[in-house]
């Protein structure tokens, strides 16, 4: 690979984790937020969609939390990978027979997490979103409770 593809590699894989570090303090910026305006609240019909909105920030995070251990995961993979295919990895030696059908399983379980890892990604921002929504609609529903 050469040395600019490789780095920006780097630098997406960079942004990538920060999007994603940034959702999860998002979301448990919110949870910190619903608990902090219901401290000395009564259990009432009206917190309903703050609780949801509380629900779907959990999920959120760990959506988040998920992708982040298959991202590690398919980076300790591929590091595998690239032994088997110079020859270094101790199970499978430098047979070239051995390394194809090698490589070939490491290539399909990194695909697989890839495509795991992704549907985490979509899911934690879908998520934090929806919270987000619930949230101000349980706001707006507080604003017209003391308005009747």
């Amino acid at each position: 690979m050469p040395d600019e593809d490789l780095e920006l590699f780097r630098l997406h894989r960079a942004e990538q984790s920060r999007y994603v570090y940034f959702i999860l303090a998002a979301a448990a910026g919110g949870i910190a937020l619903a608990v902090r305006v219901t401290a000395d609240a009564t259990l009432h019909w009206s917190l309903a969609p703050l609780g949801a909105a509380v629900v779907c920030w959990g999920l959120s995070f760990f959506h988040g939390c998920r992708q982040l251990q298959y991202v590690q995961g398919i980076t300790r993979i591929n590091a595998e990978q690239l032994k088997v295919a110079r020859g270094q990895h101790p199970m499978v030696g430098a047979e070239p027979w051995k390394r194809d059908v090698a490589g070939e399983a490491l290539k399909e379980v990194i695909q697989r997490d890839i495509t795991t890892a992704g549907r985490h990604y979509k899911w934690q921002f879908r998520y934090l979103v929806t919270g987000a929504v619930l949230f101000v609609a349980w706001h707006v529903l507080q604003i017209v409770l003391r308005s009747n």
